[in-house]
C-alpha cells in the first residue's frame, strides 16, 4: 500500500467545480477505531450545506466531506473485533463534519459506528442505504414506536428518508399515508408502499380527515418545523408526531406556544446515529431488499471520485426522487 490516497479535501467554502481529487495521507487507525476501504457512498443535502460553508459551528475546514459510506475493513485498532475484509456500513458520528469523511479511498471511524453486514447486493445499491435506512428506521422505531396495524403519515415522502420510511412502515404492517407536492410521484410512492398518496397543499388536512376521521396514529415530519402545528392537528389523542427534518430549511418555530400541541398528542424528535441501526436490523433490511419486499429508490450512480461534482449537480437540480450514489471502482 502506498502512503497516500485519492480524496476530495476542501480547505474552505467551495463551489461544485472545486470538488476535485487530490492526494492526501492515508489516515492512521487508532485504538477502538477501524479503517474502511470505501467502496461507495451516498451524496447528501448536509454535504452540500457543508461545502457551501453553511453548516453549524461543529463543522470545520479543512475537511473531507461525506457523512456515510460502505466498504470493507482495511485495518483495526487495538480492542476492535471486526476482521479485515468484513463488509461494513457507517454514518454520522461526526463523519465528514468533525472528522474526515467518505469522499476518499479510505476513512477511519469509531468501531462502534461500523455496522457489519453480508449481502450479494452491489455496492451501487448498498452505497445509498446507510444514512436513509438509519434515519428512517430510527425515526419509526425510536421516534414513533410504530406498531403493525397503525396509521402513519410521512410528510415529505418523496425525500430519500421519506421514501425509505414509506417502505419500512409498509413492511412493518402500518397503513401508510404519503404526501407529495408533485402528483406525478404518486405511482412511485404506491410502488414503494404507500396505501394513500396525498397532494401536500391546502386540501391535505381535509383529505386526512375524510380518510381517518378519528385522526392518525403517527406522523413523521420531514418538511418543516413550521408545518408541525398542521401535522399535529391530524393526530388522534395518544398518537405521536416525530420531527425528523426540514426540507425547506425551517428548523425552528419562532415564539412557539406549547399549547399548539393538541391535548394528549405527543411530539418527539429524532436525530440519531449509527448505533440506532443495529446489525440485525440492517441484515433484515438487506435481506428484504434482496427478496424484493423492501423497495429503495436509487436515482443515479456515478463511477469514481472524479464524478462527485456531477453527483452534487444532480442532487441540487433534483431531476427525480431517490438517492445519488458514488461507487469507487477497484484500482
Amino acid at each position: 500500500m502506498t502512503d497516500t490516497m485519492r480524496a476530495i479535501r476542501l480547505t474552505g467554502p467551495a463551489d461544485i467545480d472545486s470538488l476535485t481529487v487530490s492526494h492526501v495521507p492515508i489516515p492512521e487507525v487508532r485504538p477502538g477505531w477501524v479503517r474502511i476501504q470505501v467502496k461507495a457512498f451516498g451524496v447528501n443535502e448536509s454535504e452540500v450545506t457543508s461545502r457551501k460553508g453553511e453548516s453549524d459551528s461543529a463543522f470545520t475546514f479543512p475537511r473531507i466531506l461525506g457523512i456515510e459510506a460502505v466498504g470493507v475493513v482495511d485495518a483495526v485498532g487495538e480492542g476492535v473485533t471486526l476482521a479485515a475484509g468484513q463488509k461494513v456500513a457507517t454514518m454520522m458520528g461526526g463523519l465528514g463534519r468533525t472528522i474526515d469523511g467518505s469522499y476518499a479511498e479510505y476513512t477511519v471511524v469509531d468501531a462502534a459506528n461500523a455496522i457489519p453486514f453480508d449481502t450479494e447486493l452491489g455496492w451501487d445499491v448498498v452505497g445509498g442505504l446507510p444514512e436513509m435506512l438509519q434515519t428512517a428506521h430510527g425515526a419509526l422505531t425510536t421516534g414513533l414506536a410504530l406498531q403493525p396495524g397503525q396509521s402513519v403519515l410521512i410528510h415529505g415522502a418523496t425525500s430519500t428518508v421519506g421514501l425509505t420510511a414509506v417502505a419500512i412502515a409498509h413492511q412493518t404492517g402500518a397503513t401508510v399515508f404519503a404526501t407529495t407536492r408533485n402528483p406525478t410521484s404518486a405511482d412511485l410512492l404506491t410502488e414503494v408502499g404507500a396505501n394513500h398518496v396525498l397532494v401536500d397543499d391546502e386540501t391535505l388536512i381535509d383529505a386526512i380527515s375524510t380518510l381517518a376521521p378519528d385522526g392518525l396514529d403517527a406522523a413523521l415530519e420531514l418538511v418543516s418545523a413550521a408545518a408541525l402545528p398542521a401535522t399535529l392537528s391530524m393526530i388522534r389523542p395518544g398518537g405521536t408526531v416525530c420531527f425528523v427534518g426540514a426540507l425547506d430549511g425551517t428548523w425552528t418555530i419562532p415564539d412557539f406556544n406549547p399549547f399548539t400541541i393538541p391535548t394528549g398528542v405527543r411530539l418527539t424528535s429524532y436525530a440519531g446515529g449509527a448505533t440506532d441501526l443495529p446489525a440485525d436490523a440492517l441484515r433484515r433490511y438487506l435481506t428484504a431488499i434482496e427478496a424484493g419486499t423492501l423497495h429503495t429508490v436509487i436515482a443515479g450512480t456515478f463511477a469514481g471520485l472524479d464524478k462527485v461534482a456531477d453527483a452534487h449537480r444532480s442532487l441540487e437540480s433534483r431531476p427525480q426522487p431517490g438517492k445519488f450514489v458514488v461507487v469507487i471502482p477497484a484500482s
